[in-house]
């Protein structure tokens, strides 16, 4: 008897899937499946959530490093072309014919030793 029971609720069961069937297009349609999962699983789709805002901000930062290193490599290719104009500068500016041009143009009375620098060892 009890194996009638068990293969008449299976047989009901199997009928009330059936209604369900158009219940739950009609609860998809409405949106009340949608509803019933999200309220089932609150946890995750928070959870989901959080994980896409972090994602994005992430995304955000990351833009905002670049355009940053960007304008960096830009100002020291800048500066890099200062410091070689400079150094070059100095360097024509160190020439001993140079230095004695300007001690002539200042009005300086210094004069160009005519002896050999001597070397100092200890």
């Amino acid at each position: 008897m009890e194996k009638e029971e068990d293969y008449n609720t299976e047989v009901a069961d199997a009928e009330g899937k059936g209604g369900k069937r158009g219940s739950s297009l009609k609860g998809l349609l409405e949106g009340k499946l949608l509803a019933e999962k999200l309220r089932a699983n609150r946890r995750f789709v928070l959870f989901v959530t959080a994980l896409g805002i972090v994602y994005i901000a992430n995304g955000y930062s990351t833009e905002k490093l670049y355009r940053e290193r960007v304008a960096l490599e830009g100002e020291v290719r800048d500066l890099r072309f200062e410091s070689i104009t400079a150094a070059a500068d100095l360097m024509f500016m160190c020439k001993q014919s140079e230095v004695i041009k300007r001690i002539k143009a200042e009005g300086l009375d210094l004069e160009e030793s005519q002896e050999p620098p001597m070397k100092l060892y200890r």
